[in-house]
């Protein structure tokens, strides 16, 4: 029997710093085809598309890999991204 990605990531804990998010979309109002890769390419899979076209993000499952930074200084450097504060962001169980 193999193990889900889910069931491995769920392992993971989260201590989100509300109201100061590490990735912000510099113009959340125009989302570029490029930063629509994220919605496929982010492992954790932070990104979904609403309703209304635009881009949301769930940073509360995000292990701070960089993909969604990589993909989009590729397409213009679409995001601002840094570290989360210390004693935010993700915390390993095994690591």
């Amino acid at each position: 029997m193999s193990t889900k990605i889910e069931q491995k990531l769920y392992q993971n804990r989260y201590n989100v710093d509300e109201g100061r998010p590490h990735i912000r979309l510099k113009d959340p109002d125009n989302v570029s085809e490029g930063l629509k890769k994220l919605l496929t390419l982010c492992p954790a899979g932070c990104w979904a598309l609403q309703d209304d076209g635009k881009l949301a993000s769930s940073l509360d499952g995000c292990f701070e890999c960089g993909t969604c930074r990589i993909v989009a200084s590729a397409f213009g450097d679409e995001i601002e991204w840094e570290y989360p504060r210390g004693g935010f962001g993700v915390l390993y169980k095994f690591g």
